[in-house]
């Protein structure tokens, strides 16, 4: 429009210049009003023209970044492809927003799900269609005949089907899968001859299999496309409470089958933690018993293997303690202390860190107790450093940590936490 209004005031100035030879004071003084008209669009125009320039040259600039990482990312393709078979878990730490700690010191409730009877004993999140979902089970026995220890959601009926599917274990000896659209029943797998303590889908071949402990003392490998039990892995003494796939290989994988019919499992481990107070480690391709870890003096309740090291076993346990074992050595690493009871749950919290590591800090971990706080610990310096205390008026422990990521459109920024606690069946989604 500018350009249009220059051509156009420029032609009626030369116009008027060319008709009138000698003009009078009312032309002269027209043709001054016409130059300052003229003055003032250039000097209008002349930063908006400045700002243009500069936005243009950002625009290439960004274009070129963009076409060097789309380069950078054709070259190493196959090995992030790879990294991201190997490593489900590390990968879903990926895609979260890494969450600077000291936004984490603000953490405040944001919301209370209400609806249980009873007690919650787990809960799981997931992003699926661009959507967030939190599943929980309680001892309420909702969709089972007796108390419900475990629920996950299933990967593998999403990605190959179209369906929403959560599996769920109880003291009934069964695993059940429902699909949450319709609310209906579309599996279930027997075996185990006491409660099922645990459940956890594979983190290869797309979560195909599911590994569950039992009070049975046993742990069973499931293979969810043929509903088939594939192995019974035995040595524990008492309850079996908890079970985690390894999430990096120890050798080379295999598309093909192994001896047990398992697809892209060979490489991969098992560990396990009991009521003998023991940590086991079993290989899914010989199926053996590779390694008993000792040190917990009560029941280890929860084991996480690490997202970043792939030796390296995080556990919690009732002797209140938080203990980080070495796979290769069969030797506990560390002991972290200042819980004043049950150490009921473990994780690995993506905050901000270096460029290693996709910038998430690989040195903090987390824990949740019966004493009802939830304490961050510093694996270099083996001390705590920051400690979250629920409402004693309302929670009666904290039972399951789960990291999960939020919409950016929901707030300003996305990493949030989400933490189960014991009593009446209260969830609390708290911003980390």
């Amino acid at each position: 429009m500018l350009a249009n209004e220059n051509f156009f005031l420029r032609e009626q100035l030369l116009q008027y210049q060319k008709d009138v030879e000698q003009p009078n004071s009312y032309q002269v003084s027209f043709f001054i009003s016409i130059d300052n008209m003229l003055t003032n669009i250039y000097e209008k125009q002349e930063p908006i023209l400045t700002e243009m320039e500069k936005l243009k040259m950002e625009v290439n600039s960004k274009n070129d970044n963009i076409k060097k990482i789309q380069e950078g990312s054709g070259n190493n393709k196959e090995q992030k492809e790879n990294d991201n078979n190997n490593n489900i878990y590390f990968s879903s730490l990926k895609r979260f927003s890494t969450i600077p700690f000291d936004l984490f010191r603000s953490s405040k409730l944001i919301k209370t799900f209400a609806g249980h009877s009873d007690r919650i004993r787990s809960i799981d999140c997931t992003s699926l269609n661009d959507n967030q979902y939190l599943c929980s089970a309680s001892r309420d026995k909702k969709r089972h005949s007796t108390e419900i220890y475990c629920t996950k959601f299933s990967s593998y009926h999403f990605y190959n089907y179209g369906r929403l599917v959560v599996a769920s274990s109880s003291a009934d000896r069964v695993i059940r899968f429902w699909d949450f659209g319709t609310e209906k029943e579309v599996g279930i797998s027997n075996g185990h001859i006491s409660d099922i303590s645990y459940i956890q889908f594979s983190s290869f071949n797309g979560g195909r299999y599911l590994c569950s402990g039992s009070k049975d003392r046993s742990i069973r490998l499931w293979d969810i496309e043929t509903s088939k039990m594939l192995h019974i892995f035995n040595g524990h003494k008492e309850q079996v409470w908890c079970v985690e796939f390894s999430l990096f290989q120890n050798k080379n994988n295999s598309n093909k089958s192994n001896s047990i019919g398992i697809i892209g499992g060979n490489g991969y481990t098992i560990c396990s933690g009991s009521d003998d107070t023991t940590i086991r480690l079993w290989d899914i391709e010989t199926t053996k018993e590779l390694t008993v870890f000792k040190g917990h003096q009560l029941t280890t309740l929860s084991v996480k293997y690490s997202p970043y090291e792939r030796n390296m076993i995080l556990s919690g346990s009732y002797d209140k303690t938080v203990r980080l074992w070495d796979t290769r050595t069969g030797k506990q690493v560390n002991i972290f202390e200042g819980h004043t009871d049950q150490v009921l749950c473990v994780e690995y919290p993506p905050f901000e860190g270096n460029n290693i590591n996709n910038g998430l800090n690989t040195n903090i971990i987390c824990s949740g107790s019966w004493d009802n706080t939830i304490r961050f610990w510093d694996v270099r310096t083996n001390k705590q450093f920051y400690e979250i205390k629920g409402n004693g008026r309302e929670d009666g422990g904290i039972r399951c940590i789960e990291f999960l990521p939020l919409k950016k459109e929901s707030c300003n920024y996305d990493g949030r936490f989400c933490k189960k606690s014991e009593k009446e069946g209260k969830n609390f989604l708290g911003i980390s």
